[in-house]
Formats: C-alpha cells, structure tokens, sequence
C-alpha cells in the first residue's frame, strides 16, 4: 500500500528523542479527538430534530435548511480556508477555529427558534471547514514512518466514529438528561475550549509560509498525484454521502414513517446505526486495497436502498435500520478508499489543500441532495421523496462502480506498458 511521505524521526533510544516522540504521540492522539469532536458536534442536533420540529411547528424543508446550513457553510469555508493552514501554520487556525466551534455551541444550547438554530449551524460550518483540514493535515505531517497508513487511516476513521459518539451522545442524553437541548451542547462548549488550550501547548507541524491572504480566495487546488484517484472515486464520495446526508436530516422522520409508535430514541438512533457500521467498515477494511474497497463501498449502497424500499413497504424498522447499516458499510468503505487513494504519496504542501478539496465534494454531495429532499417532501411527501432518493442512490452507485472498473482497467494498463 502506498502511503504519504514521512517526515517522522527514526527511532532512537536517546531521551531526547523518546521525549519528543511522545510529543508528538500526544500530538496525534489531540489532532484525531479534534477531528472526532468536530464531528460529533455536527451530528449531534440530529436526534434533535424531532423535537425542534414539534416544539416550534418546523417543515421537513426547515429541518433540512438547518442541516445544510451547516454543510453548505462549510464547504465554503474549505474553499476560502482550506489551505490556510499551510500558510499560517496548523496551531493557529486549529485555536481560533475551535473557540468559534465554542461560540456555536453556546449558541445551539440558547436556540429558541429556527432563524437562532441556522445562525449557530452557519458558524458551526464555518469553525469546522477551517479545523478539519488543518487537523487532517497535522495527523499527516506527524505520520510515522514505523506505522505507515496510520495517518490516512485516522483521517478516515476518526469523522465517522466521532459522528457516532455524537449521535449516540445525544440520544442518550434527550432520553435521560434534563434539559436535552442543553446539556449536549454545554459539554461540547466544554471539550472545545479544552482542545482549543491543549493545541497552544503542541509543537507546529507545519511550515509555515507566505501566502495566507491569497489562499482565502475560493478555489480548489486538486495536485495532479491526487486528481487521477478523485476522478476515479468521485461519483461513490457523491453517492455515499448524498445517503449519509439523508439519513442525517430525515432519518427520524423516516422511522416515524415507518413506525408512528416508535419513540424518538429510535429515530435517532437510524444515524447511529449508520455511522457505527461505518467507523467497524473503515477500522476491518484498513489493510484491504483502496480501489476493492471503494468497490465494495459502492456494491453495498445497493441492496441497501433495496432494504429502504421494504421499509416503506411493509418490512418495518428492521429493514430501516438494515438499510442504513449498508448505508454505514458503504460510507466506511467508500470514504477510506477515496481517501487512501488520494493522499497517497502526496507533498507536504498539499496535504490540507487536498483534504479540502475531498470535503467540499463530500458536502456538496451531503446538503444539496439533503435540500432537495426536504423540498421534495413538502410537495410529494416523504414516502415518495423516499423512493426517489434510494432510486437516485443506486444509480448513482452503478455510476461509480463503472468508473472504478475503467479506472482499474487503466491502472493495470499502465502497469503492463511499464514492465521491463
């Protein structure tokens, strides 16, 4: 497996150097419980949804804008801040960033209507578009060359198992907790401003250089190593995560569809399921080959819309839940593949420009269809909406999987014309 190029120390037995590869240890294990965190905060109002949605009267298509603000916010701020972290450093934007995803806590926990709830999502996305590269980046540059793939592996791992503990978090706490609509975001406030602490204590990672005011204009900086590989796994980034942006955003609502008894735990746990399936995905297939499993990934969306389908058509919740656990696996495999084909043997310089670009196509593809759904559900209904999204998903997925085998096709085509 080709893995990104080590900066790391070689090893020795000098105290010195133990020292300071235990700083940096703790450095890594920082940056990947920054990344997770960022996460479960964005996952976190999801069980929420539902009683937002009946304390203030809320559409299908309010719920959805609240959720997108928060995607479509931070895809604009990958696209503004996506590399600033190259110029400024990985420390500085990783602090201000994290104070702001505070501020945005403070601000969810005082919500007391929808306009308050999109402007808190709206600075949610921006502090997560700016940390997420950067902390992505910093487990990169502090890859260790006597444990090769642990950074990708972290940057793959790490945005779905903190999802988890997000959405679990917080049906736990709507279930027991006092004050639900409080106590997940006053925690969060908590774990931000520690992290925002511990960061200033860590060495840079980076090398920073001029530039920074530049970088802020939008673009993407896709480097030639990294276009190939996302040219040839686009179209299951786009699939997998237009149905992790369902799930998201209408999953409750789904399972009440399914089954009006059911309590609102349930509803947020269709999520859940979703996102641990696919933190067990990313950690089982992590020695597989990148382009099987994005394969794999992509083979799975399918008979999970099928499952969807029976939901809606007599099966009931098992088939639900069932349908988001493929969805989990599909998200897993997918998004680790995409990932360690792109950041594969990737300069320094580009890291986090390149993360950047992988999250913006990941959050388009998350918002826009969720948008849409919401939409489409005031005019047809969530049933039919239903239908169509899991049709879409599928297409999508035999999309993908014919651009992965032409992909192949041509790798291995390469290869041959190189043989001595």
């Amino acid at each position: 497996m080709s893995t990104v190029t080590s900066r790391a120390p070689a090893r020795s037995s000098h105290p010195g150097a133990r020292t300071q590869t235990a700083h940096r240890g703790a450095s890594f294990v920082l940056d990947a419980s920054i990344l997770a965190a960022l996460l479960a905060a964005s996952s976190a109002p999801t069980p929420l949804y539902p009683h937002y949605q009946h304390a203030w009267h809320l559409s299908a298509l309010t719920i959805t804008v609240i959720f997108s603000a928060y995607s479509l916010t931070m895809l604009m701020a990958l696209l503004t801040t996506g590399a600033l972290s190259d110029h400024l450093g990985r420390r500085p934007v990783l602090v201000g960033a994290l104070l702001l995803e505070a501020a945005s806590m403070v601000l969810l926990a005082s919500a007391d209507s929808a306009g308050t709830l999109i402007t808190a999502r709206v600075l949610q996305g921006v502090a997560t578009g700016a940390a997420t590269s950067a902390a992505g980046a910093a487990l990169l540059d502090l890859q260790d060359s006597a444990r090769p793939g642990r950074s990708a592996l972290t940057n793959s791992i790490a945005p779905v198992a903190g999802m988890a503990v997000g959405v679990l978090a917080s049906t736990l706490l709507v279930r027991f907790a006092p004050a639900p609509t409080v106590t997940v975001y006053v925690l969060l406030t908590v774990l931000f401003a520690a992290q925002a602490i511990a960061v200033t204590f860590t060495a840079e990672t980076g090398r920073p250089h001029a530039g920074a005011l530049h970088s802020l204009r939008p673009h993407l900086a896709v480097p030639p190593a990294a276009r190939s590989a996302l040219l040839a796994v686009g179209t299951a980034v786009v699939a997998i995560w237009a149905l992790g942006g369902f799930y998201s955003s209408l999953g409750p609502a789904l399972v009440r569809l399914v089954a009006p008894g059911a309590s609102q735990a349930a509803g947020g746990m269709v999520f859940f399921v979703l996102t641990a399936a696919a933190t067990l995905t990313v950690w089982t297939l992590r020695r597989a080959a990148p382009h099987d499993a994005a394969i794999g990934g992509s083979l799975a969306v399918l008979p999970s819309a099928a499952l969807s389908l029976l939901g809606l058509h007599g099966a009931g919740l098992p088939a639900v839940y069932g349908g988001a656990a493929l969805a989990g696996v599909a998200f897993g495999a997918v998004s680790q593949g995409a990932l360690r084909m792109m950041l594969a043997s990737l300069d320094e310089q580009d890291r986090a420009a390149t993360l950047a670009a992988y999250y913006v196509l990941s959050y388009l593809s998350m918002s826009l269809p969720a948008i849409a759904a919401g939409a489409a559900t005031q005019h047809y209904g969530l049933r039919t909406t239903a239908h169509a999204y899991a049709v879409a998903a599928a297409l999508l997925a035999v999309a993908a999987l014919a651009a992965l085998a032409v992909s192949r096709r041509r790798a291995a085509h390469s290869a041959h014309n190189n043989l001595p």
